[in-house]
C-alpha cells in the first residue's frame, strides 16, 4: 500500500515532465495540424480547440485535473479519445514486450548458469564475450542488421507489421537480445557468489549430483538479484520497444508515441507517456512482491 501511495507523486511527476517538454519543442502544433496551406483564421481555431490559447499555468491544471479523472483528453491527429487510441495498441506492445522477456529469461538464465558453473573455462569466457556484445549493440542498429539478414537477403521472415506470427520474431528478437547480456551476467555473479557457500558444498558432500546442485541450492537461493534485473529489463522493454515499433512499422504504444511527437499531438503524446509511467511502477511493484514470494523470510511489515 505504501509503494502505491508512493506511485501517485511519480506519475504526477512523469506527466509533467511530459507536459513541460512538449511546450518546449519549437513550432506550432496548432499549425502543423492545420497544415502549412491552412489561413490563420483556421490556425487560431485550432489553438482554441486544443486550448492552447490559454495560459500555461492553466493548461497544466486541467491536464492534471483531467488525469485524475482517467480522462486522458482526445487526438487532434485523429479525432479519437486518447484512451481508445492507447488501449486499441497497448496489446501490441504487452505481447512484443512478454515475449522478448520470456525470450531473455530463458536465454540469459541459461547462459549465466552454465558460465558460473565453467569458470574461468574458455565457455565462460565466450558466453561473458557474447553477454557484453549484446549489451553494447543499440537496438536500433540491431534491428536494422536483423531487417537486412532475415528479411532482404534471405527473405524468411516479414520486416514489418503484425499480420501474421512469423511477424513476431524480429522485433522480439531486437529486444531480447538487448536484455539477455544483462540478465546473464547478472546470474553469473548470484551464481558464483551462492556456489561458494557452506550449503552448497554440503549438499555435493552429500553426494548430490551436479544438476541438482545448481538449479535446487544454488540458482534457487541467487533468485532475487536475478529477479530484480528481470524486472528492470522488462520496463526498459516497454521503452525500448518505441525504437523497436517505429523500426518494424509495428502497430503498438511505441510507434503512435513517435507519430504522435512528429506532429505535435500533445493530448496523445501526454497520455503515452502517462501509460508508460505507470506500466514501469506496476513493474517495480510486482517484482518487490516478488521477493517475498521466491523467499520467505523477506516481509512487508
Amino acid at each position: 500500500m505504501r509503494r502505491a501511495l508512493v506511485a501517485i507523486p511519480t506519475l504526477v511527476g512523469a506527466a509533467t515532465v511530459s507536459f513541460l517538454l512538449m511546450r518546449l519543442i519549437p513550432g506550432d502544433p496548432a499549425r502543423v495540424i492545420a497544415g502549412v496551406n491552412a489561413s490563420p483564421e483556421d490556425v487560431d481555431r485550432i489553438r482554441h480547440q486544443l486550448g492552447l490559447d490559454q495560459p500555461v499555468w492553466w493548461q497544466y491544471l486541467t491536464f492534471i485535473g483531467n488525469l485524475f479523472r482517467l480522462d486522458l483528453g482526445t487526438s487532434a491527429r485523429t479525432g479519437q479519445p486518447v484512451l481508445d487510441e492507447i488501449t486499441t495498441r497497448l496489446p501490441y506492445t504487452v505481447e512484443l514486450a512478454v515475449i522478448s522477456i520470456a525470450i531473455a529469461v530463458v536465454v540469459g538464465v541459461t547462459l549465466g548458469v552454465v558460465a558460473a558453473s565453467r569458470r574461468n573455462s574458455f565457455l565462460d569466457v565466450a558466453i561473458s564475450s557474447v553477454a557484453v556484445f549484446g549489451v553494447s549493440m543499440p537496438v536500433f542498429w540491431t534491428g536494422l542488421l536483423l531487417i537486412i539478414v532475415f528479411a532482404v537477403d534471405l527473405r524468411l521472415l516479414p520486416a514489418a507489421g503484425a499480420t501474421q506470427p512469423a511477424s513476431f520474431v524480429l522485433p522480439s528478437l531486437t529486444l531480447a537480445l538487448f536484455s539477455v547480456g544483462f540478465i546473464a551476467r547478472q546470474t553469473r555473479g548470484a551464481m558464483l557468489e551462492v556456489l561458494g557457500l557452506d550449503y552448497v558444498r554440503t549438499a555435493r558432500a552429500k553426494g548430490a549430483g551436479r544438476g541438482s546442485v545448481l538449479l535446487r541450492h544454488a540458482l534457487r537461493n541467487a533468485w532475487l538479484p536475478i529477479i530484480t534485473i528481470i524486472g528492470l529489463q522488462f520496463g526498459q522493454l516497454l521503452g525500448g520497444a518505441i525504437l523497436t515499433e517505429t523500426i518494424y512499422s509495428w502497430p503498438g504504444v511505441g510507434r503512435l508515441l513517435v507519430d504522435s511527437i512528429s506532429s505535435r499531438d500533445y493530448a496523445t503524446v501526454q497520455g503515452t507517456v502517462f501509460v508508460f509511467a505507470a506500466a514501469l511502477i506496476v513493474v517495480n511493484l510486482l517484482t518487490d512482491l516478488l521477493y517475498a514470494y521466491v523467499d520467505p523470510r523477506i516481509r512487508y511489515d
